[in-house]
């Protein structure tokens, strides 16, 4: 398809996708004449993942790239490309991991639930972090409700890898699930408003 169709498919105007080409986002596409290029469905997928990437995610170009970069380092292990593009691995896992505050007791939480998730997780040292804060406050989270809390997120993931299961090429998959799991994140958050007031209501009738 030559650049005015790869536009349109995309839903990504000219003048960006020029950008991407030039700042490696992009892989040329197949010169054909002196002036013009030809691209086909790989292009069309990676530029639907750059932009979930850049407008979905919130990355800058370079962040892109970098992440891009480990992609390709890793296109044929699909946990490993999900977990990059959900920024649910870091992009360089060289360094050793520093532990933050309340990473025992977010370790001691994993193993209890028999979860199989890196020690460079991001979500980690948020996790560790908040409930740190939230101790600090006075409103420290028990076990048993971390614990069940812990159930219900596990239950929501089955329902989003459940969504993107009959996907086969890898980028777009990363691209579906980058976008579910971002854009369900309010919708998350609706229900849980919307249950918390539900359940008032029947206790407090």
């Amino acid at each position: 398809m030559r650049i005015s169709e790869l536009s349109r498919r995309s839903e990504v105007p000219i003048a960006t996708i020029k950008y991407y080409l030039r700042e490696g986002l992009l892989p040329p596409g197949r010169s054909v004449t002196a002036t013009q290029a030809e691209y086909d469905e790989t292009h069309l997928r990676r530029l639907r993942l750059v932009r979930a990437l850049i407008g979905v995610r919130g990355l800058s170009v370079s962040e892109t790239k970098a992440v891009l970069g480990a992609v390709a380092a890793h296109r044929a292990e699909r946990h490993q490309v999900l977990g990059l593009v959900m920024g649910a691995r870091p992009v360089d896992e060289a360094a050793e991991p520093a532990p933050g505050p309340g990473a025992a007791e977010v370790d001691a939480l994993i193993a209890e639930l028999g979860w199989e998730v890196s020690e460079h997780a991001p979500a980690r040292g948020v996790l560790g972090e908040t409930l740190e804060s939230l101790r600090s406050l006075g409103e420290p989270v028990d076990r048993e409700s971390l614990l069940r809390y812990a159930e219900l997120a596990g239950r929501i993931a089955e329902v989003d890898l459940d969504r993107i299961a009959g996907t086969v090429d890898p980028l777009e998959q990363a691209e579906r699930a980058l976008v579910l799991t971002v854009m369900m994140e309010p919708v998350l958050l609706s229900l849980r408003r919307l249950a918390q007031e539900n359940e008032s209501a029947k206790r407090n009738a």
